[in-house]
């Protein structure tokens, strides 16, 4: 008899302690703070011109995130407001605000800011999305701060904000150009074989925004810098 309800008991305590362990891991979605934004930033030039260049990666994977979280019955739709194209959709409970910038790259700061100011989005939960020439094609790198890198999109939202401590997204689109053909290079097409290099990357990089929003930075560098 004693032997039974020492069993009962360990069993009793084990249980309760596995209760314990998967209450605690649900918690931290039982406590978001559904006030709480975010702006997804992804950086380019509008106009049909500039279609598929390397300098528009941002806004390809915007366009390609804005299509991995719509949904039949809440499909995620762009419209031309101030500044920028904008839309919204939510991500396990956190609302995201993404845009693209119609200010063209030298100007994205006054897009940024203003989206910023309007929709009250600490710097904290900015992200950008950008290109960058020091990278191979597709390679991703995630930075909570640093400096532009002569990157022209980039200092002029250093610039409006007055820091650079916030969080980016670089994507590499190479470096194979030659002395002074840098603005020629960035403002070209991708070739064929870059495009195939990219595809899997730039779903990569959409989860990877969906893990900067829902675990933060550093998980999401963790997880998804590429080595």
């Amino acid at each position: 008899m004693w032997e039974k309800k020492r069993n009962f008991a360990s069993c009793f305590i084990y249980n309760m302690i596995l209760f314990k362990k998967l209450f605690s891991r649900c918690k931290p979605e039982d406590n978001i703070d559904y006030s709480m934004k975010y702006l997804i930033v992804g950086l380019g030039n509008v106009g049909g011109e500039y279609e598929g260049t390397r300098h528009n990666i941002g806004f390809m994977v915007a366009d390609a995130l804005a299509k991995q979280v719509s949904t039949p019955e809440k499909p995620v739709k762009w419209s031309l407001e101030r500044r920028a194209y904008r839309t919204e959709f939510r991500i396990k409970g956190r609302t995201v605000v993404m845009i693209k910038p119609t200010t063209y790259m030298n100007l994205s700061g006054e897009a940024v800011r203003y989206w910023m100011q309007t929709e009250k989005v600490p710097q904290e939960n900015l992200l950008v999305l950008v290109d960058d020439i020091a990278l191979p094609v597709g390679t991703l790198r995630m930075k909570k701060q640093g400096s532009g890198g002569g990157h022209n999109g980039l200092g002029n939202i250093e610039a409006l904000l007055g820091n650079n401590n916030y969080c980016r997204l670089r994507i590499g689109v190479g470096n194979n150009f030659s002395r002074g053909k840098q603005i020629d290079y960035v403002l070209g097409q991708f070739t064929s074989e870059e495009l195939a290099q990219l595809e899997p990357q730039v779903e990569k990089a959409c989860d990877a925004v969906q893990c900067f929003v829902t675990q933060g930075p550093d998980r999401a560098m963790n997880f998804y810098n590429s080595k």
